[in-house]
């Protein structure tokens, strides 16, 4: 995944590598809402030795100011972390992210994505709605914890 949308403010979209997850964990410690059960670096190591695609960063001027983790089972679209920092919010960067995302799963074969979004976070609410999404009244997230392996 190559710099998918150049524009004139120089927001760059790529894939992270191996040398990126330091950052992408120090930055969702800064910009990320809330934190996950995978937010250490094994868990992003796991997911970029997976999926070397999934992990998208958004950059300008060098600086990480985004990402949104795009993950396809085969089956179904997933959309997780979509971050951006405070200070490049409403900035195009979210849009850039997701933009990127939705080729991805286009480009697999993929048919509808679904996101993780936090309930109690509104201002994520807006930027879903505004990108399209929308949720789902009969779903509900059920989960149960696996002991690590």
């Amino acid at each position: 995944m190559s710099d998918l949308h150049p524009q004139t403010d120089d927001l760059h979209v790529r894939a992270a590598t191996p040398g990126d997850l330091d950052a992408v964990l120090a930055f969702w410690k800064a910009a990320a809402e809330g934190t996950s059960i995978s937010d250490d670096r094994s868990g992003v190591e796991r997911l970029v030795a997976r999926d070397p695609e999934a992990l998208v960063l958004a950059e300008r001027d060098g600086e990480l100011v985004g990402t949104v983790i795009a993950g396809f089972d085969g089956w179904r679209c997933h959309l997780y972390r979509l971050a951006v920092h405070p200070g490049h919010r409403r900035r195009g960067v979210g849009s850039a992210l997701l933009a990127a995302a939705e080729e991805r799963f286009v480009r697999l074969g993929g048919r509808r994505g679904d996101a993780m979004v936090l309930d109690r976070n509104a201002l994520a609410h807006h930027a879903w709605r505004a990108a399209g999404y929308a949720p789902e009244p009969q779903w509900s997230r059920w989960v149960k914890p696996l002991p690590a392996g």
